[in-house]
């Protein structure tokens, strides 16, 4: 019996982190245009990615749920670098299922007003980035990505740490923008 446990967590184990690498789109590939409902500092708008890349690049993240442990942390880090990327020319937009109130409320206490963040109640958004948890399919999985003002992903990174998202968006977007130069 011991032994068929511990099989079994080891292939939990291994189909958990297995599941973080695969689920989503890759460096390369072409990124899905989207509109959705947004919060930026408890005020209600509609964010287009289309329209946002025209301004260039956008620094997209998917979070589980909004005032959760992981959640308020990545926020608070995105909040902090928001000017940083806001430099660059990059826009940062959060997306999780959490609903429009729940996120007019998160944008101003946990976001700092800094950024926007998206009601993706239908996981429309979350589904054409292939961003949904696998083990608990009405959250997001942590990813985040950098898209190009071509709409090309240039940075992907997935881990359900919040730790390195912000820095490792920013480092390329700052590959991206002395490219340019």
């Amino acid at each position: 019996m011991k032994r068929l446990i511990s099989t079994l967590a080891i292939s939990l184990s291994a189909l958990s982190a297995s599941q973080m690498a695969w689920a989503e789109l890759k460096a390369g590939d072409k990124a899905p245009d989207f509109s959705a409902q947004v919060a930026l500092a408890g005020q209600v708008s509609t964010f287009t990615l289309d329209e946002a890349l025209k301004k260039g690049p956008v620094v997209l993240y998917f979070y589980p749920a909004a005032f959760t442990t992981g959640c308020t942390i990545e926020a608070h880090l995105f909040a902090e670098a928001t000017d940083k990327f806001k430099a660059l020319g990059a826009t940062v937009i959060g997306v999780s299922n959490d609903s429009l109130d729940t996120l007019k409320r998160f944008s101003v206490s946990e976001c700092g007003g800094k950024f926007a963040v998206a009601a993706d109640t239908d996981q429309k958004i979350m589904k054409s980035y292939d961003s949904v948890y696998l083990f608990k399919t009405n959250y997001a999985n942590r990813a985040s990505y950098v898209i190009a003002p071509d709409h090309t992903i240039l940075y992907e990174y997935t881990s359900m740490s919040p730790d390195k998202h912000v820095a490792n968006t920013l480092a390329a977007v700052q590959e991206w923008d002395a490219k340019k130069k």
